[in-house]
């Protein structure tokens, strides 16, 4: 079953009510932690605030159509004030309740629709290689990132780029991305580093963490770096849930070695999937 689509239909037939995102994951047959990786890498954003936006849509349909009461409808979509409900309305839409209900016009706002629950066509993986990892120190330059704004991951890479081989106890010219720090709302620091034999005498702006030694799942992505998007897509709907496995809590890491050209983005990059034993 994939569990994007299930949480998908879980949340289309039930958010009108009060829905947490324990009874989305239970529903779609997976952990929390799988359900955030998974619906973030397919839709790029997090499941609740899905939610929200399905939540507030509704809410500003019925403003246009006239509401005469605008605490109601707070009341309705979840919100326990009238303040709360307009600064998520405003953050959402960009203005308030009261001036959409004045004009009645949702032609100027941005409607979130219900994402499609058809089947996918989505790239086939090969059966990935699972090994044991050696506990590792990286270092390098580091950011905070959500699923739905990674687009500052490539300027990151081009900033790291001038101190590979220059870094203090650098370990070899691999190079790691390293996601982390994840939560429930999509966000997740990212490195772009090498492997160090230390911390000491590191660049002052430099991030640094520990990965443990822990199981993976080693998948290949070839061909252009822009297109892994889709490979990640493929790794948490289809080949977790198929294989009976189950993500761990920790790290995931992106390896480029001598099979990757960072001057072009082209080549043979490697996704770390950590698993549980």
């Amino acid at each position: 079953m994939d569990p994007v689509k299930a949480a998908i239909w879980c949340i289309e037939s039930r958010f009108a009510s009060e829905l947490s995102l324990d009874e989305i994951a239970e529903v779609s047959g997976v952990s929390r932690f799988h359900l955030c990786r998974a619906f973030g890498a397919s839709t790029g954003r997090p499941v609740m605030r899905y939610v929200r936006e399905r939540r507030l849509t509704e809410a500003a349909r019925q403003l246009a159509d006239g509401a005469p009461d605008i605490l109601s409808v707070a009341l309705n979509w979840g919100y326990g004030s009238h303040e709360a409900f307009t600064r998520a309305f405003r953050e959402q839409f960009g203005l308030t309740p009261e001036a959409l209900r004045a004009s009645r016009d949702i032609s100027q706002i941005q409607l979130s629709e219900p994402l499609s629950m058809q089947a996918d066509t989505t790239v086939t993986l090969p059966e990935p290689r699972i090994e044991v990892g050696k506990p590792m120190l990286i270092a390098g330059l580091g950011g905070s990132f959500s699923v739905g704004k990674v687009e500052g991951i490539p300027a990151l890479w081009q900033r790291f780029a001038p101190h590979i081989g220059h870094v203090p106890s650098q370990i070899g010219y691999t190079t790691y991305g390293v996601s982390y720090n994840c939560d429930d709302n999509g966000n997740f620091d990212y490195i772009a580093g090498v492997a160090v034999s230390d911390f000491d005498n590191l660049p002052a702006d430099f991030a640094r963490t520990r990965v443990p030694a822990q199981t993976y799942a080693i998948f290949e992505h070839r061909g252009h770096v822009t297109a892994i998007k889709r490979t990640y897509e493929a790794i948490w709907r289809d080949w977790l849930p198929k294989s009976g496995r189950k993500p761990a809590d920790g790290p995931t890491l992106e390896l480029m070695d001598q099979r990757f050209d960072p001057a072009t983005g082209n080549g043979v990059l490697e996704i770390w999937l950590a698993l549980q034993p």
